[in-house]
């Protein structure tokens, strides 16, 4: 446009008298001319459409000692105060790996742990959760909350849906916990390779990560929404929003004025082109390890929106995942054994099953079994690792019912004498993961990290011979081969447990494991 007018300009300034024009030529002209302006101008002309639906949730951000009164949903008001704050680091990354803040709620106290998979607490007549502090900020090159105070406080009133009023669907067409996952405030996985309490560039992860096996898993629209961007095309008028296009990624906007990002897609669905309106539930993609997955199979799901700070933000979703994943599959009893562990050698830890759930309200029984072959028993049990590895240990939680599940909390344990061998990592998936009968096909997928020699060996679960293949031989993150690829069929019903094992050059080990329940044939 620019260089159009100025030739434009230039030609009437050096023949004017040429210049003479009828009126069809004029009105040709000025069309002409308002074509270009509109093509050089749209991102600033067009912008967001405007917000038709108010979230249920309140959000506050809070400084020590601060309190303030909010209107909840429901016209409700409460009083908030942040009384303490509480923030745990590991000895080798100097990473916070837990923080926790002390809350009064209308005069009652009480401790509320930063995201890391849990869900809001009931207190009197409200629901309240923290999704993050101010202690991430500090080591981290990345401002991903727009938190500009000691901690962020989410508040609902006491039996209220967590969201809404608009609908809202699990993105992704598998069980709960399928495979391994990061959701928000874990210290992202790391393969011990670093300088001692390094005080900067830790990846806090944010949003939610789903692990999957690549190419199969159908990925959907969360809620009703305008696609904003697919691949590298985006509407125009979106410079100041969240939206950041690849070409492995989707933006949504809901009713909300929040915005949704799926990344590291391996396809995107051809219908999924900007401007075009999207239904919950609409498949958008399929699960793959493009992009900066880092080589595993994923789906990164990330809702953004305007926090307090005035700033863009996350807007921590995992409380959203689970309520819909409940009322979409109605699970009887879940395990849970998450986030991770980082730890030196000879380090105490707590393993800790006691965010397992189950629909009567009471975990009956929890058994830990430990890749050394031991066991213990106990929601909550202590354990010391006196040599490196990636550890898998098994917790099985079983309800009054005799209903039981399956969850594996993984250990990664660094010798700190030797950082710059930290251990392989392991990533196991498989699909189908709902409703697998007897005779049913299982495509088991497994991949190496930090190693490239060797081989995986597969122990199904259900006495038949183990298997062995070599995934990584190509350690490019986004090789197609990157994955070793191994099918099965059970015979029986039941919930098999497959092990996966690898070691690396130095004989440090590296176990995975999933859980594939199967149920009678048709």
């Amino acid at each position: 446009m620019p260089m159009s007018k100025a030739i434009l300009r230039r030609n009437i300034a050096i023949s004017p008298s040429r210049f003479l024009l009828t009126a069809s030529s004029r009105l040709f002209f000025a069309w002409f001319l308002g074509i270009l302006f509109f093509a050089s101008h749209a991102n600033l002309i067009a912008e967001p459409p405007a917000p038709t639906a108010t979230p249920l949730v309140r959000t506050v951000d809070l400084n020590l000692k601060e309190s303030v009164e909010v209107e909840l949903c429901d016209g409700a008001k409460t009083r908030l105060a942040l009384l303490d704050l509480q923030e745990k680091r590991d000895p080798i990354r100097n990473a916070v790996r837990n923080a926790r803040v002390l809350v009064e709620i209308d005069g009652r106290q009480v401790w509320l742990t930063a995201a890391n998979y849990h869900l809001p607490t009931a207190v009197g007549k409200v629901q309240i959760d923290c999704p993050i502090t101010k202690g991430p900020m500090t080591n981290s090159k990345t401002d991903a909350w727009g938190l500009q105070k000691d901690a962020r406080l989410r508040i609902w009133p006491a039996g209220s849906p967590l969201f809404g009023p608009i609908k809202f669907v699990y993105p992704l067409k598998q069980r709960w916990f399928a495979s391994a996952s990061q959701m928000a405030n874990e210290v992202c996985y790391a393969n011990g390779s670093v300088e001692p309490k390094k005080p900067t560039n830790i990846y806090y992860h944010w949003g939610l990560d789903f692990g999957g096996a690549e190419k199969m898993v159908e990925v959907v629209a969360a809620t009703d929404g305008l696609v904003v961007s697919a691949g590298t095309a985006v509407l125009p008028g979106y410079k100041d929003t969240p939206v950041a296009p690849r070409y492995d990624v989707v933006y949504l906007l809901d009713e909300q004025g929040w915005y949704y990002r799926y990344s590291h897609l391996h396809a995107i669905d051809r219908a999924v082109q900007p401007g075009a309106k999207v239904k919950a539930g609409q498949q958008l993609g399929i699960v793959g390890k493009e992009g900066t997955s880092g080589g595993w199979s994923h789906l990164h799901f990330e809702i953004s929106c305007r926090q307090p700070s005035g700033k863009w933000g996350c807007q921590e979703a995992y409380a959203f995942v689970w309520e819909a994943y409940r009322k979409q599959y109605d699970p009887k009893i879940v395990a849970h054994a998450r986030p991770h562990h980082y730890i030196p050698v000879g380090e105490t830890i707590t393993l800790d099953g006691s965010k397992s759930w189950a629909a009567d309200g009471k975990i009956a029984h929890y058994q830990w079994t430990f890749t050394d072959g031991s066991h213990a028993e106990g929601a909550q049990i202590q354990r010391q690792y006196d040599r490196p590895g990636y550890y898998s240990e098994v917790l099985k939680v079983t309800d009054a019912a005799g209903r039981s599940d399956y969850d594996f909390a993984v250990v990664v344990v660094v010798d700190p004498e030797h950082l710059d061998r930290g251990p392989p990592a392991l990533h196991v998936v498989y699909q189908p993961t709902l409703n697998v009968r007897i005779g049913d096909e299982v495509t088991l997928k497994a991949r190496i990290f930090g190693e490239t020699q060797g081989e995986e060996t597969w122990d199904f679960g259900d006495g038949s011979p183990k298997a062995t293949t070599a995934s990584n031989r190509n350690a490019d993150s986004h090789a197609p081969d990157g994955y070793a690829t191994v099918t099965h069929r059970y015979q029986s019903p039941g919930d098999y447990l497959v092990r996966v094992e690898r070691r690396d050059r130095h004989g440090t080990p590296a176990i995975g494991y999933v859980h594939v329940p199967v149920l009678e044939a048709k």
